[in-house]
């Protein structure tokens, strides 16, 4: 190691260690917003970048966004000194270490959508300067760190190693998780060289309860990737023993209640209408499209991907059949979606597959309207870009006795699912919320 490289290192390390260091975030929603969250409880400085205004306003206010967040956190952020927000980019310059935390979707193909990561890497490497810190937190593919951002950043004319640090540190966030948080969750931390990977260390060490380090960026990304991809297949398994179990007229329900009693050998997963959040539904796909690069064929991956991709299409599947034996038909019907975030509790509609459940609905001729007490407007989502313009309805003895019937997507704790199932004509339950018989419920 040169001794420039070297007094750059240590410069870095003094300025973390003290918290005297400026740590930048790029991408202020549900994962960036509690990291920076995180840095400023720590006593650091932290400048957030978003290119959306609105999320700069209202924290520029000290509001807060994202519903399981506690507001007063993002009060006290806003009146501390400490953290700022903008929407110009061209203050990248100004952060010690840049924490890269925006969207890695899918393409219409299932194909990695680097869009965000590559346009965020060309905006770094217009500011990049010599002994900054570059950490891509973003769900990707082994490889996209040391060869996509490195070699987009390194267009600069700056080196990485020898004028600029680079490393990868996936965010394991689980919006709504009561036990966990974004400073108690282990955080997995891999450089692209060694000096990329202390300096990442030290870093998370300052915020983190636990920092596990890792020989290289792509073992991390790996490493994110193995477990989401193990949920991912999971949930297949249960999915699939649902519709099984369900043709031989056994409780899917019933079985895991009882299965889950063993104390060893079995981890229990629940099924559903399909998957959600940004990380799981995406992964599989992510590693498979990776995997090929090198000949092989990770046929058990693709499986459950297809498995958990085809479970809305069975739900609607289920309601035809329960309408058909009330000799209604989806067509025209009013149908009610209950649920649109993709898990209960939360303010989260990432990939929920809510969306697809509404689009199948609304293709069949549905007269379709949703209630979510956490999402009150359904926003513009890139996978369902098409959808209508849609708010929450009230969940009234009305409006549940004018529907033909209910879609339960998402278990929200603060529903009364008694009154629901007072006055609902029809429920499709994909959450087994009814355990006992009923007889204008159908468990989907």
């Amino acid at each position: 190691m040169s001794s420039s490289v070297s007094a750059m290192k240590e410069d870095l390390l003094k300025r973390l260690r003290s918290h005297e260091a400026t740590i930048g975030i790029i991408g202020l929603g549900y994962v960036g917003l509690p990291l920076a969250l995180v840095f400023v409880e720590k006593g650091f400085k932290v400048l957030g970048f978003d290119v959306d205004p609105k999320k700069i306003d209202a924290l520029t206010k000290g509001e807060c966004y994202i519903k399981h967040i506690d507001a007063p956190r993002v009060k006290a952020a806003s009146t501390s000194g400490r953290f700022s927000s903008t929407t110009d980019f061209k203050r990248l310059s100004e952060p010690d270490a840049v924490l890269i935390c925006v969207p890695t979707p899918l393409t219409p193909q299932r194909e990695p959508d680097m869009t965000y990561v590559a346009s965020t890497a060309r905006a770094i490497k217009e500011r990049v300067r010599k002994g900054q810190l570059v950490i891509l937190e973003s769900t990707t593919y082994p490889g996209t760190t040391d060869e996509l951002v490195k070699d987009i950043i390194e267009e600069s004319g700056l080196k990485c190693g020898e004028d600029f640090f680079l490393a990868f540190s996936p965010e394991r966030e689980d919006p709504g998780n009561p036990n966990f948080n974004t400073a108690t969750i282990p955080k997995v931390v891999g450089g692209v060289d060694q000096n990329s990977g202390d300096l990442a260390q030290t870093l998370y060490e300052q915020g983190i309860a636990k920092v596990v380090r890792v020989s290289s960026a792509r073992v991390a990304e790996a490493a994110k990737l193995s477990e989401n991809i193990f949920r991912a297949i999971n949930i297949a398994l249960v999915n699939e023993l649902k519709i099984v179990y369900d043709r031989m007229g056994i409780d899917v329900w019933e079985v895991l209640d009882a299965a889950a009693t063993k104390p060893f050998g079995f981890m229990r997963f629940n099924p559903g209408p399909g998957w959600g959040g940004h990380c799981i539904p995406l992964d599989p796909f992510y590693l498979s499209w990776k995997a090929r690069e090198t000949g092989a064929a990770p046929k058990f991956i693709e499986l459950a991907g297809e498995v958990n991709v085809e479970m809305p299409k069975y739900v609607i599947h289920k309601l035809q059949l329960a309408l058909n034996d009330r000799k209604k038909a989806i067509n025209g019907s009013k149908i009610l979606v209950l649920g649109l975030a993709y898990k209960k509790d939360i303010d989260d509609p990432r990939e929920s597959p809510a969306f697809e459940i509404v689009e199948h609905l609304l293709h069949l001729g549905a007269d379709v309207s949703y209630h979510d007490p956490h999402v009150p407007v359904a926003p513009r989502m890139r996978s369902w870009p098409g959808l209508p313009p849609m708010e929450s309805k009230p969940l009234t003895k009305e409006i549940l006795e004018q529907s033909e019937a209910v879609v339960l997507v998402t278990d929200h704790s603060i529903v009364d699912y008694e009154f629901v199932a007072r006055h609902a004509k029809l429920i499709v339950d994909t959450r087994g919320i009814y355990r006992d018989p009923r007889a204008n419920v159908v468990k989907a």
